[in-house]
């Protein structure tokens, strides 16, 4: 298989050996690259008395066959580990130039293990391999360490950096990694998993080139792609508006959570955070990942003596709702300082977002006072105190030590009363799309493997109209808020989902590309030959091997739930009085996917996806 060098470097903190392993070619065959082939090689070693925070937990950092080639959207890669925050199978992406640069050093891969007895960093130099010092860095936020880094190591040609930051130092449960600044591996608490290593940064230069299997193929359909990509309304939309486009249209449609789920509309809030306010008021200019002809990340800048912002990486969607909406704050520069606060403090802003909402909603109730938050008053919107508890959860300080565990510890710590607002699945708080506008998000939700997400499927392009791919056996429409046939819907999405994240292609891109054009760049640079129903199976494979991860590590049928305030229905706005109907769709998904009645796959699951290694660990 070509797009592949079959190496995967091997790190042992505990003893500072380094070794270059060859991947099995079954594996990547099977698996192809990413966070299914992370996942196949995590397998081996699946423990469940092994804590995500002990030393033995393997932390995987894995490109895929397209990363590093000029194919577009192919700047994707992943860092996975069983996750501190969820205790089951944990996924990260991002994108940024470092994969392309990892590929470029002549590695598919990376996976380490243990414990440094000081803080370290990895050098990676083409073939080049050390393990440094990093007690000069340690304690630094990730732009600094990035940039001591830099200066340490030159520009010409530039480094490129992974880093955590005080947040990952601290063993915060949802701690992110720096990737260049402007990118993150935000989700399931990765960054934890880095600082339990005592690993504060990977450091990586290559110039090789990645192999192609059919050069002139590529070639052409790199074209091809590129043109699609230029006509599609998806990728001019990314352009002009970047993901913040997705406050406005969400608004409208009630995909957008405000006030911790439990209000409909606010058009104000929509005007005041969404993206063209974003471009009339911060915007300067759109950062491009590596071979991405879109351009969608916002490069941003506040003069404001109250909630300044130098000229660098803005919020995304995602921040733009979860620290804004959420928490009932209008004021986006106040949004973009406390992104940049986050990026700094190595804070995913998904998980710290909603949990200072859920925060400020059991304030309100009564179930933590001033005198528990350390004097803070988290009442809504209350910005100055969300800047001081976002810096005291980084540094586990007083009640950031309690709030560093997530949402769902410290509902579970209030009690009762509390869970019942408190919205995760399988531990991990959602993406800030809410699934009572659109059911089939719901149960992908539901059975997504690394909690709720949004971008382990094409859920969301399919169900919101963006995309319609028959030739895989999906509808031209689906209907928002029905719950009826989302099922078959959401199998097929997650097939493809996995495929992009085993490939590791942006899923923006690949929704503007279309799923042809996915499958002959795919095609022209492993030299698989792959129909799309063997591109397909592929997919299908990792999801099941990831979901049979998952029961090892304890999770069941009681696990694909969805949260009690997302199956209460709204008042107002686009999906006001509508709600998943989570037993009908997973009835369904479990008799379509192949699952028994405790969540496992079945034995002729496990047969027909060429996994009958996994029935010895159950």
């Amino acid at each position: 298989m070509s797009g592949t060098y079959q190496k995967l470097l091997e790190l042992d903190l505990n003893t500072g050996h380094l070794h270059i392993s060859a991947i099995d070619p079954a594996y990547t065959r099977d698996y192809v690259g990413g966070s299914a082939l992370a996942a196949r090689l995590f397998f081996n070693t699946c423990d469940p008395a092994v804590d995500p925070i002990d030393p033995a937990n393997p932390l995987f950092v894995m490109t895929g066959p397209l990363v590093g080639t000029t194919f577009p959207g192919s700047s994707r890669f992943v860092v996975c580990a069983r996750s501190p925050l969820t205790g089951l199978w944990g996924e990260s992406a991002s994108g940024g130039t470092f994969g392309a640069e990892l590929k470029k050093a002549g590695l598919d891969g990376i996976v380490i293990r243990g414990r440094a007895e000081s803080p370290s960093y990895l050098l990676i130099e083409n073939e080049a391999v050390t393990l440094q010092d990093a007690d000069s860095i340690w304690g630094l936020d990730t732009y600094a360490a990035i940039d001591a880094l830099n200066a340490k190591h030159g520009s010409k040609p530039p480094v490129r950096v992974l880093t955590i930051g005080p947040a990952g130092e601290n063993l915060v449960k949802f701690a992110a990694i720096g990737n260049d600044k402007a990118h993150y591996f935000g989700r399931t608490g990765m960054g934890a998993v880095m600082g339990s290593k005592n690993l504060k940064a990977i450091v990586v230069r290559g110039s090789g080139k990645v192999p192609l299997a059919d050069p002139a193929a590529f070639k052409e359909v790199r074209q091809a792609t590129l043109a699609a990509i230029k006509d599609s309304m998806i990728g001019e939309s990314f352009h002009a508006l970047g993901t913040a486009a997705a406050m406005d249209m969400g608004m409208m449609t009630g995909d957008v959570p405000i006030k911790n789920w439990s209000k409909g509309v606010d058009y104000e809030m929509a005007d005041a955070l969404g993206g063209p306010a974003l471009e009339e008021n911060l915007l300067k200019k759109r950062g491009f990942c590596f071979a991405c002809p879109i351009g969608c990340k916002p490069v941003v800048e506040v003069l404001s003596d109250q909630y300044p912002v130098a000229l660098g990486p803005g919020p995304e969607y995602e921040t733009c709702a979860s620290f804004g909406t959420m928490i009932m704050n209008n004021d986006l520069a106040a949004v973009a300082h406390v992104n940049t606060l986050c990026n700094r403090l190595g804070l995913d802003t998904i998980t710290c977002g909603a949990t200072v909402a859920f925060i400020m909603e059991a304030y309100e109730k009564g179930l933590l006072s001033a005198q528990d938050t350390d004097g803070l008053e988290m009442t809504w919107g209350n910005m100055a105190a969300v800047v001081a508890l976002v810096q005291k959860i980084a540094q586990r300080d007083g009640f950031g030590d309690r709030a560093a565990e997530g949402s769902q510890a410290l509902a579970e710590a209030l009690g009762s009363e509390a869970l019942e607002f408190a919205v995760t699945v399988k531990g991990l708080e959602p993406p800030m799309h809410d699934p009572r506008a659109y059911h089939g998000q719901g149960l992908a939700y539901m059975m997504s493997n690394r909690g709720a997400c949004h971008l382990q499927h094409s859920v969301q392009a399919i169900e919101q109209g963006m995309v319609s791919w028959e030739e895989a056996g999906l509808e031209e429409d689906y209907p928002s808020t029905s719950s009826d046939g989302k099922a078959q819907m959401v199998v097929i999405a997650e097939n493809i989902g996995q495929m992009a994240n085993a490939a590791c292609v942006c899923h923006f891109v690949h929704w503007a590309m279309g799923l042809s054009n996915l499958l002959n760049g795919f095609n022209a640079v492993t030299g698989l030959g792959f129909d799309l129903n063997q591109f397909l199976e592929t997919g299908r494979r990792a999801w099941v091997l990831k979901r049979a991860i998952n029961n090892i590590l304890g999770a069941t049928s009681l696990d694909d739930r969805l949260p009690q305030r997302i199956l209460t229905p709204l008042p107002d706005g686009g999906s006001e009085g509508t709600v998943p109907d989570e037993a009908l769709m997973k009835r369904e998904y479990y008799q379509i996917r192949g699952l028994d009645e405790k969540g496992r796959p079945t034995p002729d699951l496990l047969r027909e996806t060429g996994l009958m290694f996994v029935a010895e660990k159950f």
